[in-house]
């Protein structure tokens, strides 16, 4: 079918089923004594409502043709590989800035400015994660 949201909308349930499966394996408990599985079950039934509600959408709008540009998830995939490879061998702060901007490279406009100030806020997100709820983040 060649219908980028009915795609889009597909492919968002097959991620939400993916990791809902995965989830499955941990307890979940009660909303008063929640275990770990609670919140990744909760989070994957949200994104397959989203799915599921673009797939159905699709059928109503108008139909915008798939294409996939090789070089963009080639861009995305090797920021996605360098955050990780840079998170485990120097900080996870130099991996947040660099997967910021070699990503922004499959975008269509460039912004320093702008890329920055992603970064920082993600920055921010991960120390409000480290500090805040404690996880164990290699931040520096």
């Amino acid at each position: 079918m060649n219908n980028r949201n009915f795609v889009r909308g597909m492919f968002l349930m097959a991620i939400a089923a993916l990791f809902g499966g995965v989830a499955t394996r941990y307890t979940v408990g009660t909303f008063g004594h929640s275990g770990p599985g609670l919140f990744p079950i909760m989070v994957s039934a949200f994104l397959f409502l989203i799915g599921l509600i673009t797939a159905v959408r699709s059928f109503f709008v108008e139909r915008l043709p798939v294409d996939y540009n090789v070089k963009n998830i080639a861009v995305i995939l090797a920021s996605l590989v360098g955050f990780a490879l840079i998170s485990e061998h120097l900080n996870m702060i130099l991996g947040i800035v660099f997967m910021v901007f070699v990503s922004t490279l499959a975008g269509t406009s460039y912004s320093v400015v702008r890329n920055i100030k992603i970064a920082i806020c993600l920055v921010a997100i991960a120390f409000a994660f480290k500090n805040l709820l404690g996880l164990n983040l290699p931040l520096y």
